[in-house]
């Protein structure tokens, strides 16, 4: 039995991480996996706290953590896929050298589902901006096939990775439309968003390829929500200026939407524009950014944070409540 006096103190890795010790920190780490539940759980939960703010200090650190992706007790596994979301947002080099144990755990079908849709998020993020190393043709299978059959929740964010591959460089998924476009009708809002928005990004170097998702797209354009319907038109029109002319517009925007309709106008002026036989670069009538990668890159997360934003999301942390409204957020613990 490990002598509770000898316990690992959960502080120990972030403080030594923070100290610039990172030697010692993954020193510390390798002792932690002898210690018990509760001290391996705190310890994971204190580093995510720090890699939100400081994931610069985790270089080198990514594959000793990645034993935690394999602990006996699921809310590590949890806590730990959340660890590398949260680095690989603000640090995708540092997570890079991860990927294929990222992707194991995701593809992992008897894993709990919230660790597999984090580890996918994480490659998403990473495929930003090292897309070469999220290029394994099984791995992007994978994503692609899971879409048919796992939970709301994974398929969002392996939605969300293949959109960012795609963003990341849109050539990785140009012979994959077909079967992305498969999928335009799911159920979750964020998908069909997520779907439309790798689409998009395709098209932005390849448009003729968006030929074999034009019909699943037009549909979209009636979508009952604004920011898929938007997206949806953005690709169409990227696909309307490579020539292609059989592509109805949208008929109207609704005022009532707020900014999401600034956003669908935008797209609706430009699909018009480029059915209107507006091909090359951007004209006067057709708003700035839009239809570029760079555009896409930087807008959509804000849009996901939109179209997630509610008044049942816990004020303080931003976690999105069951219905009913618990007294406290179980997330963060704060009274509600």
């Amino acid at each position: 039995m490990t002598d509770p006096d000898r316990q690992p103190s959960p502080d120990r890795p972030s403080e030594l991480l923070s100290e610039g010790s990172r030697e010692d920190a993954i020193d510390a780490l390798a002792r932690l996996e002898t210690a018990d539940a509760d001290a391996r759980k705190r310890t994971i939960r204190t580093l995510q706290d720090l890699a939100e703010t400081e994931s610069s200090a985790f270089d080198e650190l990514a594959t000793p953590l990645t034993t935690f992706l394999n602990d006996e007790e699921r809310a590590i596994r949890l806590t730990t896929a959340k660890l590398f979301v949260a680095l690989a947002r603000s640090e995708p080099a540092v997570v890079r050298p991860v990927v294929d144990a990222l992707a194991a755990r995701s593809a992992d079908d008897e894993e709990f589902y919230y660790v597999r849709a984090r580890c996918a998020e994480a490659l998403g993020y990473v495929a930003l901006d090292h897309p070469d190393a999220v290029s394994d043709p099984e791995l992007l299978a994978d994503l692609r096939v899971r879409l048919s059959f796992d939970e709301p929740e994974v398929r969002e964010k392996l939605a969300k990775a293949l959109a960012y591959v795609a963003i990341g460089d849109p050539s990785r998924l140009r012979h994959q439309v077909s079967s992305l476009a498969e999928h335009l009708d799911d159920d979750s809002e964020l998908v069909r968003y997520y779907l439309c928005t790798a689409l998009a990004a395709i098209g932005c170097d390849h448009p003729s390829k968006l030929a074999d998702a034009r019909d699943p797209l037009g549909q979209l354009l009636d979508d009952e929500r604004p920011y898929v319907r938007g997206r949806a038109a953005e690709a169409l029109g990227l696909l309307a200026r490579s020539g292609d002319a059989d592509i109805r517009s949208l008929d109207g925007v609704d005022p009532d939407e707020g900014d999401a309709a600034a956003f669908v106008a935008d797209r609706v002026r430009f699909l018009d524009a480029a059915r209107d036989g507006e091909t090359g670069e951007p004209a006067d009538s057709t708003p700035d950014g839009v239809g570029t990668l760079a555009s896409i890159r930087g807008e959509t997360e804000a849009v996901v944070e939109a179209m997630t934003a509610s008044d049942d999301d816990c004020p303080h942390c931003g976690h999105t409540l069951a219905e009913g409204r618990p007294p406290v957020c179980p997330h963060c613990g704060a009274p509600l």
